[in-house]
C-alpha cells in the first residue's frame, strides 16, 4: 500500500482515524522526555481529535486519537497529565520551542 492510499480518507469529508502507529509515537515520545503534558484538541470537520504532548523543554508533537476519552485514557496509562486546550491554551514554551526552531531553519515539531 503506498502513502497515497495509507493518507486516503474512508469517504469524503471523514477526517483518517488515528492509527496503532500514533499512539506508538505518543508513548515513545513521552516515554523519552522530560516533564511531558499533554493537550487534547478537537475533532473537527476536517481534523480528528489530536493530542499533542509538549516535553518540558518546549518540544511538541501532534497525533490522532480515537477520542478525547482514549487521550485521557492514555494520558493516565503514561503518568502525564492531559488537560483540554480549549479550556488551558498551549503552554508558552510550546510557542518559545517553535519560534527558536524556526528562528534557527529547522522548522517546527514532530506532526504526524
Amino acid at each position: 500500500m503506498g502513502l497515497r492510499d495509507r493518507m486516503r480518507r474512508d469517504k469524503p469529508g471523514t477526517p483518517r482515524r488515528a492509527q496503532s502507529a500514533d499512539v506508538q509515537h505518543l508513548e515513545e515520545f513521552a516515554g523519552s522526555r522530560r516533564g511531558v503534558e499533554g493537550f487534547v484538541e478537537p475533532e473537527t470537520l476536517n481534523t480528528a481529535t489530536t493530542l499533542v504532548l509538549v516535553a518540558g523543554d518546549g518540544e511538541w508533537t501532534r497525533r490522532r486519537v480515537e477520542s478525547p476519552k482514549a487521550a485521557f485514557t492514555l494520558g493516565q496509562r503514561l503518568g502525564i497529565p492531559v488537560y483540554d486546550v480549549a479550556a488551558t491554551g498551549y503552554p508558552a514554551r510550546m510557542r518559545e520551542w517553535t519560534a527558536k526552531r524556526r528562528e534557527q531553519g529547522k522548522g517546527s515539531s514532530t506532526i504526524g
